[in-house]
């Protein structure tokens, strides 16, 4: 089946061992939860249900035996939304069993190559490169062939291998 046939929800239904996430933007927010992060700016508490169906799903795969995970690439200080995502929807997201990584580029070049953008690449297998406008809405994602999967194997392990777990660099560095 090719690319073109599949769709991004195709592919969370049907991935058989893990699905990993590369995050590289600051800002994401005019896409997902604008209304969680308007709360946020305003100083309200966390929805009991915030990102509750996300969590479902995530409870789903991680109970089934596969793994989530994401790397995202960062720099310090950070921005009102990554201050958001980590501290409202890492820190929730990871109560499923979504597992969190940090790449700190603060102090260092990134390992990573440039242009690499956002991506999801399930099963090591096949790529989903994801497109933002400037200020963070998401535009689309482009599924591509698995004939490109290592290139995107690559781009994961270089991530991981210079990331921290997420709840070790929060601790430093989140509050």
């Amino acid at each position: 089946m090719g690319s073109s046939s599949r769709s991004l929800g195709d592919l969370f239904d049907s991935f058989r061992q893990e699905a990993f996430r590369l995050e590289t933007l600051d800002d994401y927010s005019q896409s997902g939860n604008v209304d969680a992060y308007r709360l946020y700016l305003d100083g309200q508490p966390q929805p009991a249900d915030y990102n509750a169906d996300w969590l479902d799903e995530i409870r789903t795969y991680v109970g089934s035996g596969r793994r989530m995970y994401r790397v995202h690439i960062l720099t310090r200080p950070l921005t009102p939304y990554l201050r958001f995502e980590l501290g409202w929807g890492y820190r929730t997201n990871a109560t499923a069993g979504e597992e969190f990584f940090i790449l700190d580029v603060t102090d260092r070049p990134s390992p990573v190559p440039n242009g690499v953008g956002d991506f999801w690449l399930f099963d090591s297998t096949t790529p989903a490169r994801f497109h933002y406008s400037h200020d963070g809405k998401f535009l689309g994602a482009d599924l591509l062939p698995d004939d490109r999967g290592p290139e995107y194997v690559t781009y994961r392990d270089t991530a991981l291998a210079h990331a921290v777990p997420f709840a070790d660099w929060w601790a430093k560095y989140g509050e």
